[in-house]
């Protein structure tokens, strides 16, 4: 592709090493593409208050798309820009009972925004008991089911124990299919729902329209499935060679490992 004017990027498994950190070659790149004029996106499924750590590494001040689209997020000024297709409380309890019927056993989190990264006036990850974080246990607020569900949110999360994301997202899908967006992020038993339609896509595509820059001229990197609807939007769709084989099916390039600066790899090429 000609020199893309504007570069998106997944953060976990792509841009970020498997240690969990960028590299001194992909900061480099990073910051060669933005002295240039190129806006670096962050496109993840964190939520906003996970983001500023890598933002601060990367030394991006920017926009930074959170929670697989729901979320857009000014780095810079810390606040909420926009959030699209809030799920609410009639339609998780919908999904909930649902989700009993498809995985049984399954445990739920629900994912919230306020105005900035962390609102004192909102409580951001509210998780029923047992629930299963593969990142990781010991983040979130514990509540009932019912306190889970009593509140809009961005997104749903459902882990279960004895089952990979694969299977889980398998499953859901016969009881949700159309209902609700399923994608996931980790194969570690964990399933992220969002609101039917709001993916990665469409929220890169609207920091392209506020920016004013083409799809065509976008460059896209990723490696789980919520990355696929991002890398099929983007003029060129680039996978990680060690992304899930749905995405790299779907790229448009394959590049090096996170492991060994893929990302970096690539953008090499014009900065």
């Amino acid at each position: 592709m000609e020199k893309p004017r504007l570069i998106a990027s997944d953060v976990d498994g792509t841009l970020l090493t498997p240690l969990e950190h960028l590299t001194d070659r992909t900061v480099d790149v990073v910051s060669r593409a933005a002295d240039d004029g190129v806006p670096v996106i962050l496109v993840s499924g964190r939520p906003p208050r996970w983001i500023p750590h890598v933002a601060e590494q990367a030394g991006l001040t920017g926009y930074a798309v959170c929670a697989n689209g729901a979320v857009l997020y000014d780095i810079g000024d810390d606040r909420v820009l926009d959030v699209h297709g809030l799920l609410d409380p009639v339609l998780l309890h919908d999904v909930a009972e649902a989700l009993e019927h498809a995985l049984p056993g399954c445990r739920l989190a629900a994912e919230r925004v306020g105005t900035s990264a962390v609102d004192p006036g909102v409580p951001n990850f509210v998780i029923e008991p047992d629930y299963h974080n593969p990142w990781g246990d010991g983040e979130g607020s514990t509540a009932t089911r019912a306190e889970v569900l009593g509140h809009a949110a961005v997104k749903l999360l459902v882990s279960h124990r004895h089952m990979t994301s694969d299977e889980m997202a398998r499953a859901a899908r016969t009881v949700l299919d159309g209902t609700v967006d399923i994608t996931f992020s980790s194969g570690g038993g964990l399933i992220e729902l969002a609101a039917h339609g709001v993916t990665k896509a469409t929220g890169l595509a609207a920091v392209a329209q506020r920016l004013g820059i083409d799809r065509e001229r976008t460059i896209s990197f990723g490696d789980m499935p919520n990355d696929l609807e991002m890398l099929r939007w983007s003029g060129h769709g680039v996978a990680v060679a060690n992304a899930h084989p749905e995405v790299l099916a779907v790229a448009d390039e394959v590049t090096a490992p996170n492991s060994e600066d893929g990302v970096a790899q690539v953008l090499e090429r014009w900065f």
